[in-house]
């Protein structure tokens, strides 16, 4: 007992902590941060073999993993989010193999993009080899005791799910002294599961987006503005890696 006293009384309190709050990371702006990625499990993603270096305890196909942080989420029951910024780029990779992992270039969707040429496995090749991702990118704010943001890239058949989503907001409509209007999209918040997805090609487990209803706490509100004013000023960075070492569909050589 009168070391559990003794341990109490040599512990360092809260108050102490809260006293110094912020020392340390002064100089650590938006721009240093890492922002997470929110992306499906596969069957084959590494994160799911046990004998793998990347595995994740508890991870499993059809699961939703943070790839910063390795916290995964039923996929089934699904996160809620709050989409604060849209972006559709071109990127430019090369093959597994070849790859650094990095982009070799990226196209904002207003640019002028070189021809490709679409290959057998579906890819969109340039004439110097190397292929073309259209790729949907959401910024959100994920929901949980402790908001955090996150980004959700969308390619090849979940661009699908992604034009379904940009719908939603986009006829989303509220009423207001002055008629009606087209709320911002962090006003309202989504729920993603993930779900079981096929084609001549193959399965696998792909994104399911439907709309939970508006924001009603205004600090949450606040935070999802915030963000949105960081991604359109540029000050979040973002630094796409490629998945082919952890997708099914690189591993079949498929472009699902």
């Amino acid at each position: 007992m009168n070391e559990v006293t003794e341990k109490k009384k040599n512990e360092v309190s809260v108050n102490v902590f809260e006293t110094d709050a912020g020392q340390g990371i002064s100089n650590i702006k938006q721009e240093d941060l890492a922002l997470p990625f929110l992306k499906v499990l596969g069957q084959l993603s590494p994160e799911c073999n046990k004998r793998d270096a990347k595995y994740v305890e508890g991870a499993e196909p059809g699961m939703i993993i943070n790839t910063v942080t390795n916290e995964v989420y039923d996929g089934v029951k699904g996160i809620d989010v709050i989409p604060c910024h849209y972006k559709r780029q071109y990127i430019e990779w090369q093959d597994r193999g070849e790859s650094q992992g990095a982009p070799v270039k990226i196209y904002e969707a207003g640019d002028d993009v070189p021809k490709t040429t679409r290959d057998k496995f579906n890819k969109d090749r340039l004439a110097n080899g190397n292929y073309l991702e259209n790729t949907a990118s959401h910024f959100v704010v994920v929901l949980g005791k402790n908001p955090s943001t996150a980004l959700i890239s969308m390619k090849a058949t979940q661009l699908k799910v992604s034009r379904k989503w940009n719908s939603m907001m986009m006829g989303l409509k509220m009423q207001g002294k002055n008629g009606m209007f087209t709320p911002p999209t962090y006003s309202h918040i989504y729920k993603l599961k993930t779900v079981q997805q096929s084609n001549d090609k193959g399965t696998w487990f792909g994104w399911d987006v439907s709309r939970v209803g508006q924001i009603t706490d205004p600090n949450v509100y606040q935070i999802a503005k915030d963000f949105s004013t960081n991604v359109s000023k540029e000050n979040v960075q973002v630094k796409h890696e490629t998945e082919a070492s952890s997708s099914q569909k690189a591993k079949k050589t498929l472009d699902l």
